[in-house]
């Protein structure tokens, strides 16, 4: 599990397809030493294995199904990702409950600059978008944030000029792809609804 609070920006070093899948090698600043084989890290929102390690390195490996619901197929050499690691028990919860199970491609559809903030525009395929209401949690690249306002397929975030700086969402330009988490009890609740 996640909390959607971005602790470091990696950045894809090397790309590369396996016999089984793709492998994908990210720099961090994080001390490697202490990320175990198998440890699970969110990559712009999709938990990844670790599966190698060296000094200020990672990789993953990273499946079919994993690459066609995700940004990740357009991943090449270069690529700022944000990065976050598994929460342990007692950490503090920043952010909401995010398991790192992506749902779906958003497309940024506008962004417009709101005081010192940026407020972006994003429209979600269908059934996303009945999973998304204003006020609630929603995670955008791997960033926990709250929906201001929803209109059809589309929603609308608010991200202040921290977030903007520290996360790759200061990059984002009209049409881009998102990944998107909606919120877990939100899913449950419209699970339930329907076998109810």
């Amino acid at each position: 599990m996640f909390t959607g609070i971005i602790t470091d920006i990696g950045r894809i070093r090397a790309v590369s397809q396996t016999e089984r899948d793709w492998r994908y090698e990210v720099e961090t600043t994080w001390d490697t030493a202490g990320i175990d084989l198998g440890a699970s890290i969110s990559h712009a929102g999709c938990c990844l294995t670790v599966t190698e390690k060296g000094p200020g390195w990672f990789a993953v490996e990273v499946s079919g199904e994993t690459l066609s619901k995700t940004t990740l197929s357009h991943w090449t050499e270069g690529r700022r990702v944000n990065l976050e690691r598994a929460a342990k028990l007692g950490d503090e919860m920043g952010g909401h409950v995010v398991s790192g199970h992506v749902d779906g491609l958003g497309r940024v559809v506008a962004i417009e600059p709101e005081g010192g903030s940026h407020r972006v525009h994003i429209e979600v395929p269908a059934p996303l978008h009945r999973y998304i209401a204003p006020k609630g949690s929603i995670t955008v690249d791997g960033v926990s944030l709250t929906v201001n306002a929803v209109e059809g397929q589309r929603f609308e975030v608010n991200i202040i000029p921290h977030t903007w700086q520290v996360t790759t969402l200061g990059g984002l330009s009209v049409g881009d792809p998102v990944n998107i988490e909606i919120d877990m009890l939100a899913r449950y609740l419209a699970r339930w609804q329907e076998t109810a």
